[in-house]
């Protein structure tokens, strides 16, 4: 019996070579931050509504985008109930605890399943990336889909993203995905600002720290591509609680001890650009 390795063909080799696209900037902001998880279920969404939060604490207009099609977040997180405004050609974002927001979740009713092939998720992407009127912001932040399928190819190839922040649990499993999503952006010249360990350990009431999704894995990952570690974000039930009550932690208690890790990283973003 022969002993060739099963492959790709050269032709599907070529196939899969990311193409070369002109890229768009997100019109009326200067900078575009992807939130991006690889694995779902690791907190990106809460991530990404608390850094937003966070950066404007410290005096930045934000926008938060809600890219994630088919499992929308931000209408819970942020508790918005309401429809955009639509002058028929363009559609203006809401603003909620001065964040201006836009989700696919504001056009549907709430228990509606987005079944929708992927050339319908590229043409939403597209009309909340060049129709939504956001207003002179210095940083947008998109709460990427989990994976690495069509959402992030299409961002990835088509718009600016000035960088993008990898969002994951300590355990092995979401490991595995959150390397393949690292190749991805690397291939596709997407800047890894930095990958962040998200419920990392809980402090029991003894004060020890339980690591029950494993420990250091993120940090490994980070120093294995020669990636920086933005730290450790631990589990706090008051995260979860304000994020159903649509008021999340940094804008609820920003002295909490959780909205502070938050605030030093909305800090280092910061000078990272300005």
């Amino acid at each position: 019996m022969d002993d060739k390795k099963i492959g790709l063909s050269d032709t599907m080799k070529a196939k899969t070579e990311p193409k070369r696209f002109k890229k768009n900037p997100i019109i009326g902001t200067k900078f575009t931050i992807a939130i991006s998880s690889a694995k779902g279920g690791v907190g990106k969404s809460t991530f990404a509504t608390n850094l937003a939060l966070a950066l404007k604490k410290i005096g930045c207009k934000v926008g938060l985008l809600d890219a994630d099609i088919y499992g929308p977040s931000l209408p819970k997180l942020f508790s918005i109930n309401e429809k955009p405004e639509s002058d028929g050609q363009t559609l203006k974002p809401i603003t909620k605890y001065d964040i201006q927001c836009m989700s696919i979740g504001f056009l549907t009713e709430e228990q509606t399943p987005m079944i929708w092939r992927g050339p319908m998720v590229t043409s939403a992407i597209k009309t909340f990336t060049q129709k939504v009127k956001w207003q002179d912001l210095d940083f947008i932040i998109v709460d990427m889909p989990p994976g690495t399928g069509d959402t992030q190819l299409t961002f990835s190839q088509e718009i600016n993203m000035d960088g993008v922040i990898i969002v994951s649990t300590p355990q092995e499993l979401a490991l595995q995905d959150v390397k393949r999503g690292i190749k991805m952006f690397d291939k596709l010249g997407v800047k890894i600002i930095g990958l962040i360990d998200n419920m990392s350990y809980f402090t029991g009431d003894d004060g020890k720290k339980y690591h029950i999704f494993g420990e250091g894995g993120v940090e490994r990952t980070s120093k294995e591509f020669n990636k920086e570690f933005l730290g450790e974000i631990p589990l706090n039930s008051e995260i979860g609680k304000q994020g159903d009550l649509g008021k999340p932690i940094v804008e609820k208690d920003p002295d909490h001890n959780i909205s502070k890790i938050y605030l030093s990283l909305a800090n280092k973003i910061k000078s990272i650009y300005y």
